[in-house]
């Protein structure tokens, strides 16, 4: 495979050079525009035909943005990012963490981690960090097989449900039909009360860095005995009736290491919707970000899904633009739907396994809601 490696050279010097000795290593081509040859067009262009002419495009995203090239407004990594995205490129993406991104980089940060189909992100803070997860992931694209693998659970694992839990709840008193989705890792001893008190100082650290959250947000952690929570406002007030994607309202750390996040669904003025083709998706984003906070780190995982306030969700397509003119609700008294938790799977499912998995959890809370109507 030829490999296209993407980033500023200012602040990432050490991983451009080990990453290209490492491709080689593999038995595979770096591409990167400091082994470009004197050629007489220009580096920008250079740039984008070497890029046309790669398997796979290695984005870095470090503390600067680049030169900005004043024909496009924007820096070469940039430009590389529309180019690998127009041509369904295959794209990791790999964030540098413990350094202060400059505020073009931020904003571009963002674009990248909004896109989420299709593209494998990750994170590291050390150059060796940065190689492991590169190996791991040019062997998983050699066998071209998926990341996944599933195993029967002997015994139900110990997993906290936040619809069990409303101690601490950002939507208390609204009725607000919540999205849950929980990751808890296997074989693993928990936080010690020290580690969970760092832990609760870095979360909004470690939320705003996994990209989802938008910057003028307002986060506002608190403590519990079991857990840390950090709890999520709303974006921009619309009005009433006005159509609304779904969006983070929490995000809890529990000592036993499980991350749980719950988000609204889509919804209008008459109600949130639950929709079968948006609904994976959005599993799939919040799998992701889970992983983008880089705190589960076990080899196996449990992953488990369930919807708050059910009964006043109906299966419908979403339409961002106009509100519905009627909706079915449920006539049952409310009630919650809820995955069962007896399989564990790879750590892939924050990552390139996300979808694949999101899937049958967003099927399983459409077909349940079915059968209660």
């Amino acid at each position: 495979m030829k490999i296209f490696i993407s980033s500023s050279r200012r602040g990432l010097e050490e991983e451009r050079d080990s990453l290209s000795g490492l491709i080689s290593a593999l038995g595979h081509t770096p591409v990167r525009f400091e082994d470009f040859s004197a050629q007489t067009t220009p580096s920008r262009e250079a740039c984008l035909e070497a890029l046309a002419s790669a398997d796979v495009c290695l984005f870095l995203l470090g503390p600067k943005y680049g030169y900005t090239f004043p024909e496009t407004g924007q820096s070469a990594t940039h430009d590389e990012w529309v180019a690998a995205q127009a041509a369904g490129m295959t794209r990791l993406v790999y964030r540098k963490l413990e350094v202060d991104f400059e505020p073009a980089q931020v904003d571009f940060t963002r674009i990248v981690q909004a896109y989420a189909t299709g593209v494998f992100r990750d994170s590291f803070e050390t150059t060796s960090e940065l190689q492991t997860k590169v190996v791991q992931k040019i062997r998983e694209l050699e066998a071209g097989t998926s990341p996944l693998s599933f195993a029967r659970l002997a015994e139900p694992p110990d997993l906290r449900w936040t619809t069990d839990d409303a101690s601490i709840n950002p939507l208390a008193g609204n009725d607000v039909p919540l999205l849950e989705l929980h990751v808890l890792p296997l074989n693993f001893v928990g936080h010690s009360d020290r580690e969970l008190e760092q832990l609760s100082t870095s979360l909004v650290r470690r939320i705003r860095t996994a990209g989802l959250i938008r910057g003028d947000i307002a986060l506002s952690p608190s403590r519990a005995q079991d857990h840390v929570a950090v709890s999520v406002p709303s974006g921009k007030p619309r009005s009433w009736d006005t159509p609304q994607p779904g969006e983070i309202a929490e995000v809890r750390l529990y000592k036993t290491g499980q991350v749980s996040t719950r988000a609204t669904l889509p919804k209008d003025r008459l109600g949130s919707i639950l929709d079968p083709e948006a609904l994976p998706q959005q599993i799939a984003d919040l799998l992701k970000f889970v992983g983008a906070l880089n705190i589960v780190q076990q080899d196996r995982i449990v992953v488990a899904a369930a919807v708050a306030c059910s009964a006043l969700t109906s299966v419908d397509r979403f339409n961002p633009h106009q509100s519905r003119h009627s909706a079915r609700l449920s006539h049952h008294s409310n009630f919650t739907l809820r995955t069962e938790a007896d399989e564990s799977v790879t750590l892939a499912a924050l990552g390139t396994g996300a979808a694949e998995v999101a899937g049958p959890l967003s099927r399983t809370l459409v077909r349940q809601h079915a059968t209660v109507r």
